[in-house]
């Protein structure tokens, strides 16, 4: 028998390890439900329950985000992918200017694109350029603040052969890039803009949050992720495009056996043939919150993590900055190692807990 007692608790409300969401109880459910159908979610002749509860979802995801409702919506198993496929419809887009046909003709004796990133640019992005040939070195860093925002005026010269990669959501510190300026600019120039909102994307719910976002909705793509704020099981994400056509020209290709593209297809969407239903469960939350549910449950959360930083800031030593960042040494062992330390209210049980390093600015924290 498996021990269970080597499943990490990340679904419980005491877990602050990374940033790994929970799952609602109805999306426990439909994820059950989606796995007794064991549907192929590929093709809407595969399955056109799958399907149209992806389209759905895709509807309501884009009015929720106050994104434009004719974009192009893939669901994907992460951020990583989600940034992967922005990054490919930006990559086709900019080539089919110059006239280069990307998925047929390749990369070899393209015209080179530019890209553009932060210089705390989160690995899933690099990882997406890395995957798409573009590696991962050969990225112009541009300069931050000692919140992690990018420096507008550090940009590099602009151009339409030029991809900046944006963040909604540092990972360590939360802060969220220039996005209005950027993006404005960028329009100027004609560059395509990639946004990285694996978690922090979710604050366009919020009424409260959405005006730190400013200028989100100016962006070409968009990446999240559904099992982090939203409550999905693993894996769920969601690669979003303004104009479909790029999004679809990236990934979908055509066989003898595939109908014609007269409706939506989901695999048109996402590099995946075959795969597994996760819209119903997208769609399952969606209908569980409603609007003002979504909306509160961002609204809590950061009312949590202000809650958390105030008391740290109150108990913790010195150090404590005025972010949610807490300094700390790294310690001796490797990160995330389980220790064990004694409960001062007993004086005799164990705590069993995770401590998780991060490297922001420079410093060590937790």
């Amino acid at each position: 028998m498996p021990n269970f007692k080597a499943a990490v608790g990340n679904t419980g409300g005491r877990y602050f390890g990374f940033v790994i969401g929970g799952s609602l109880p109805v999306t426990v459910a439909a994820n059950w439900l989606a796995a007794a159908w064991d549907q192929n979610a590929g093709l809407k002749i595969t399955s056109p329950l799958a399907a149209k509860l992806e389209e759905v979802a895709a509807e309501w995801l884009l009015e929720l985000l106050g994104l434009p409702p004719q974009a192009g919506v893939g669901f994907v198993t992460g951020a990583t992918m989600a940034n992967f496929c922005g990054l490919a419809a930006a990559r086709h887009a900019l080539l089919k200017r110059k006239g280069w046909n990307i998925e047929a003709q390749g990369l070899y004796g393209a015209p080179e694109i530019k890209v553009v990133v932060g210089a705390e640019v989160h690995v899933s992005p690099l990882k997406a350029l890395s995957l798409l040939g573009f590696g991962s070195e050969r990225v112009i860093r541009v300069p931050i603040n000692s919140e992690g925002e990018m420096l507008p005026d550090q940009l590099p010269p602009l151009d339409d052969m030029t991809i900046v990669c944006l963040q909604a959501g540092n990972v360590n510190s939360g802060a969220i890039d220039p996005l209005e300026e950027i993006c404005r600019m960028a329009q100027a120039k004609g560059a395509w803009v990639h946004i990285d909102g694996a978690f922090g994307l979710w604050g366009a719910a919020s009424r409260q949050i959405v005006h730190q976002l400013k200028g989100y909705e100016l962006a070409d793509s968009w990446a999240t992720d559904l099992h982090k704020w939203l409550n999905v099981p693993y894996d769920s994400g969601v690669v979003i495009c303004k104009n479909p056509q790029n999004l679809r020209a990236a990934m979908s290709i055509n066989a003898a056996y595939i109908p014609p593209q007269e409706e939506r297809e989901p695999y048109a969407f996402t590099p995946e043939m075959s795969r597994r239903a996760r819209g119903v469960e997208a769609w399952a939350a969606l209908y569980a919150l409603g609007k003002s549910g979504v909306a509160a449950l961002i609204e809590r959360s950061c009312l949590h993590a202000a809650l958390f930083a105030k008391k740290l800031k109150r108990a913790g030593p010195a150090g404590t900055t005025d972010q949610d960042f807490f300094r700390d040494k790294p310690p001796a062992g490797r990160n995330g190692e389980i220790r064990k330390r004694r409960r001062k209210t007993t004086g005799h049980s164990l705590l069993r807990y995770a401590q998780f390093h991060a490297l922001c600015g420079g410093q060590y924290g937790l």
